[in-house]
Order: C-alpha cells, then sequence, then structure tokens
C-alpha cells in the first residue's frame, strides 16, 4: 500500500499551529518581561536607606577618591519613575528633585538631611537616550 500524500489543507493547518505556538511563546515571554519590570519598579517604590548607610557611603567614597574620582554613581534608575519621565533633569531644571520618586526621592531627602551639610553635593542627569527618548537617570555624589 503506498502512502499517501500530506494535502495542502492539512499543511496549513500545521503551519497554523506552529504560528500560534510561536505567538503563544512571543506573549508569554512579553508577559513575563512586564512582570518583571513592574516587580523592579515596586521594589524600586518601596526600598528604604540600609540601616548602614553611612558605612556604605563611606566605603565607596573613599575607594572612589583612591581612584582619583571626585564623584560617584549612587543610584541608577529608570526615567520612567520620575513623575515626568525624566523631562526636569534633562531639562537641568533647579526643581528636578520634586519629579523623584520612591528609593530616588529617599535617596535625594537622606543627601539633603545627612550629606549636604557636610559638603557633598549631588547632581542628576539622563544617562541614555534610547529611540532619542530619556532612559536611564543617574544620580551622582559628588565631593
Amino acid at each position: 500500500m503506498a502512502a499517501e500524500l500530506i494535502t495542502p489543507e492539512e499543511l496549513r493547518r500545521i503551519g497554523d499551529e506552529k504560528e500560534m505556538a510561536r505567538a503563544r511563546e512571543a506573549l508569554e515571554k512579553k508577559r513575563k518581561v512586564e512582570d518583571e519590570r513592574h516587580h523592579l519598579h515596586d521594589a524600586f517604590i518601596s526600598q528604604e536607606i540600609h540601616p548602614e548607610v553611612f558605612e556604605r557611603v563611606s566605603r565607596a567614597v573613599k575607594s572612589a577618591a583612591e581612584r582619583g574620582e571626585r564623584e560617584l554613581m549612587a543610584i541608577r534608575f529608570p526615567s520612567t519613575y520620575c513623575t515626568d519621565g525624566g523631562r526636569a533633569i534633562n531639562s537641568f531644571e533647579p526643581d528636578w528633585p520634586k519629579s523623584l520618586t520612591g528609593f530616588a526621592k529617599r535617596a535625594y531627602e537622606f543627601w539633603q538631611k545627612e550629606l549636604e551639610p557636610k559638603g557633598y553635593k549631588l547632581r542628576a542627569q539622563i544617562l541614555d537616550f534610547p529611540g532619542g527618548m530619556p532612559g536611564d537617570v543617574g544620580m551622582f555624589l559628588r565631593w
């Protein structure tokens, strides 16, 4: 008995099933990426200043100074975490700190209360521009 030739209809069904499987896989991957992004944002918003902050800051700035540096990046986060998407930081507006949220806001307040009186300075800048839009923000501690 001769084997029957697969029909074009069966081939289309096989192709459609493969395409659907790839689409489901792509949607699942996108959902996982979105879930991770949401988880990171929630963690950023709720993160508190570490109890050993003075020791950590002292160690970090001393190490940077020993390398001949006069500043270090204290925090990096997506500009989408700012209330204005990083616009005030990118435009060097004097009231840029008002756009901070979550951990960045707490870090700024810590600097203002504890480090600024000791002579430390703080600056923020947009670090990259993916697709022409503000990407990550870097907050730099200077001395």
